[in-house]
């Protein structure tokens, strides 16, 4: 069987020991995952090795068609498509983990995804372009810390497990990678309007060399809260909490 070609971004990991231990990161608390792009199947021949209720999902057909000839336990659970156009509340009715070699193309929105179902996804691990892991990982006052890192962070424990060089892949990359794991906290919802806890991350990290002051400016923020000293930082230096706090203290003023 040839070999799948490279498609949106992908590139398959070819050595074993890592796919192993990127397998060994799930930490399973329950039987339902999904993995995403698995390709030519390396992480999905030690996730069969385990006791799961395993979907995988496949957009490209050389893939889909190597993975029917060589996975036959895969069976119905083999779903080919766009995994960013599917409604992951179809993958389970009850919460899943997902894993997966994620293509560098579509890393960050299959986090935004993860993100849109956090109340049914429960973990994550996942190898994607080292710069993206970290910037997901990065605590406040790093100059990598953003949006993805502050709304990511509010719902989810995040570790940046190890790197992977790129000659471990058919083809290899021109960056290095990194593994990443995301648990979910004990977070169901913020102690805020979650919209606009968002909409002002969004908006001061759009900003981020400016003062939270004056990078906020468009949301025209109360009067009433114009001496926060929150206010004087910039968006990179505050924390999921800062955000949180200063996300209600808006609230209270717009009350």
């Amino acid at each position: 069987m040839v070999r799948p070609k490279k498609s949106l971004g992908q590139h398959f990991l070819k050595d074993q020991s890592i796919a192993k231990q990127i397998v060994d990161a799930l930490q399973i608390d329950g039987k339902q995952v999904v993995e995403i792009g698995p390709g030519t199947g390396v992480l999905t021949q030690y996730l069969l090795k385990r006791d799961l209720d395993l979907k995988v999902v496949e957009i490209d057909r050389d893939s889909v068609a190597y993975l029917k000839i060589h996975f036959p336990k895969l069976r119905d659970n083999l779903i080919e498509g766009d995994v960013l156009r599917m409604d992951w509340n179809a993958f389970s009715e009850k919460p899943f983990h997902v894993i997966g070699n994620f293509p560098y193309n579509i890393s960050s929105q299959i986090f935004f995804k993860v993100l849109e179902h956090r109340d049914k996804v429960d973990q994550v691990v996942g190898m994607l372009q080292k710069e993206v892991a970290e910037r997901i990982a990065s605590d406040k006052g790093n100059k990598v810390y953003g949006i993805m890192s502050v709304l990511l962070q509010a719902y989810y424990d995040i570790e940046l497990l190890f790197k992977v060089p790129p000659d471990v892949f058919f083809p290899p990359p021109k960056v290095m990678s990194a593994v990443i794991r995301l648990k979910r906290n004990n977070t169901g919802r913020l102690d805020c309007d979650e919209e606009k806890f968002k909409a002002i991350v969004k908006q001061g990290f759009q900003n981020r060399r400016k003062t939270l002051r004056n990078a906020l400016k468009r949301l025209n923020l109360p009067p009433s809260i114009s001496s926060m000293k929150l206010l004087d930082l910039r968006a990179e230096q505050l924390s999921v909490a800062d955000f949180v706090f200063l996300t209600q203290q808006i609230e209270k003023s717009d009350a």
